[in-house]
């Protein structure tokens, strides 16, 4: 699928390369009262960086989603991450004009809510704990230690990031194979992202959080933005979606990284400040 890159002129108008594209974004200015937005945390809102610990999103990012949010039925940040962490990281807690946005964190699994500020979820499951413990000595036996990070996910997903490494691309490849061995034998899955493998239990997707979501709004249009290969999954679910009869936009934040959103995207915009852009010039458009 083609995609048009953004303009670097802040008031351009985004001009999607697909019929659908131009479809959902119509349908989003025409009647915004029923759309729901839907954006990736890391890469989208938040720069990547070597230590996802010091990702924080873009400075003009909770300015764009205060200027959207009171015009849409609502917005929803959609990742893998901790709930409680993507809000501390965005600093999305007690901003005025966000009422309108949750947090569907874990894939789902858990959901912070903007106008309680509280988050709900249900039990951690037990493979995640297990397959934690063996980590070290896995990354031991299999020699990709040295610069290797392992991030813990609220006991609900636990990652293995190579960018520190010396050669991450290496390490990434070397770990594949026996982090899915270690998945299998406890229930989980392996989840590839950008220089970074994560085991999580099956089930659990952007896809699955964002469809079940946008249901149970009843949203009227859906834009997605993303830019890793998680996101793949919330892209197929715009498209039941558009299946269905509901117009939606696909907009990958670019990266060099990745490729296969490029090519499924309607949209293609700068990484976050792309996004932050885009997300000002829909808040102007709407009425």
């Amino acid at each position: 699928m083609a995609s048009h890159t953004d303009s670097t002129d802040p008031n351009a108008t985004p001009t999607p390369a697909t019929q659908a594209g131009r479809e959902g974004l119509d349908a989003l200015l025409s009647r915004p009262g029923k759309a729901l937005i839907g954006l990736d945390f890391d890469g989208t809102l938040a720069p990547i960086v070597a230590d996802p610990e010091q990702a924080r999103a873009h400075p003009d990012a909770v300015g764009a989603l205060a200027a959207l949010a009171p015009k849409v039925a609502a917005v929803a940040v959609v990742t893998g991450r901790p709930a409680g962490v993507a809000v501390r990281n965005g600093d999305f807690a007690g901003v005025p004009g966000l009422e309108h946005l949750v947090v569907l964190g874990h894939y789902g699994a858990e959901r912070w809510d903007a106008v309680t500020g509280t988050v709900t979820a249900p039990a951690p499951p037990p493979g995640v704990a297990a397959a934690r413990a063996e980590l070290p000595g896995l990354l031991d036996r299999v020699g990709a230690w040295r610069g290797t990070w392992i991030e813990e996910k609220g006991g609900r997903a636990v990652a293995v990031h190579t960018r520190r490494a010396t050669d991450p691309q290496a390490a990434f490849e070397a770990l594949r194979e026996p982090l899915t061995g270690l998945a299998t034998r406890h229930g989980l899955v392996v989840e590839p992202g950008r220089m970074v493998l994560e085991l999580r239990p099956p089930g659990m997707d952007k896809g699955v959080a964002l469809l079940e979501y946008a249901r149970e709004i009843d949203a009227g249009s859906v834009l997605y933005a993303g830019d890793d290969l998680g996101d793949l999954a919330a892209y197929t679910a715009v498209d039941k979606l558009r299946a269905a009869g509901t117009p939606g936009l696909l907009v990958c934040s670019g990266s060099d990284e990745v490729t296969e959103l490029r090519d499924r995207a309607d949209l293609v915009v700068d990484g976050p400040a792309g996004v932050v852009r885009l997300l000002r010039t829909l808040a102007e458009r709407m009425p």
